[in-house]
């Protein structure tokens, strides 16, 4: 049986996914990413095609070691051809991973309106037409981003941290609790916002380390959390090409 290998490279971690078609084989994540630790990885199975998705600078090696792996090998780049149309402005500057994000929403919701927003490091709020087009989106800083700079740019307010146990209150009743508050029920209001910019019955969904967490404090209507939603864009874009 032929898998396809799909890499996904973040800032913080490395998600790495076989497919079967369309179905998921198997999921690993790695803090680090190594050739060897790859190999090990993906030992005994028959990679047909990978790709490789980075938004670091690094990951050359990891290209060199996929070409030793798998018969055709793709790397997201703005010149590969894609399942779905660019409304950005300058699609060179456009984040590969959000391209794959939204590509996996497509593969999930084909012809309907989607909110994208992968809450990681910074925030990313992405709109996908339901005539497949991703029309653009905004990125904000993420969680813990939030909270580090509210610590270090003030003389006073501690660094919190943002996904503690307990409860997360309306109002804060201490200063620890007020910034948790305010950073946590602040990123649900944004999303709950340009979610009333979509049309009616747009699906919405969340992707990211943080999505799980974020997921509690918004309604649930037409709400999906797809942690592996990337990598099944990048799966969703690899079968586009192969059958070109």
């Amino acid at each position: 049986m032929n898998y396809n290998l799909v890499i996904d490279q973040g800032n913080s971690r490395a998600k790495v996914a076989i497919f079967n078609e369309m179905s998921l084989v198997k999921s690993w994540q790695f803090e680090t990413l190594t050739p060897q630790s790859l190999l090990d990885a993906v030992a005994g199975f028959d990679i047909n095609a990978a790709i490789y998705c980075s938004v670091a600078l690094q990951g050359q090696e990891i290209v060199v070691t996929l070409r030793d792996i798998a018969r055709h090998v793709y790397e997201l780049t703005s010149m590969l051809p894609l399942p779905l149309t660019i409304g950005y402005s300058t699609p060179s500057t456009l984040g590969r991973d959000r391209v794959a994000a939204v590509a996996g929403a497509l593969s999930l919701f084909p012809d309907t309106e989607v909110l994208v927003v992968d809450a990681g490091t910074a925030i990313t709020y992405d709109r996908l037409t339901a005539s497949r087009c991703f029309i653009g989106g905004n990125i904000a800083p993420g969680l813990w981003m939030r909270a580090s700079s509210l610590h270090t740019m003030t003389r006073r307010l501690p660094e919190v941290d943002v996904e503690s146990p307990g409860a997360v209150e309306e109002w804060g009743t201490s200063t620890d609790g007020a910034i948790r508050a305010g950073i946590v029920r602040g990123v649900a209001g944004e999303i709950t916002y340009y979610r009333s910019l979509l049309p009616e019955g747009a699906q919405t969904i969340l992707t990211g380390g943080d999505a799980p967490f974020i997921s509690q404090f918004i309604s649930p209507l037409n709400l999906t959390v797809e942690p592996l939603l990337v990598c099944k864009g990048l799966n969703s874009i690899l079968l586009y090409n192969e059958s070109r």
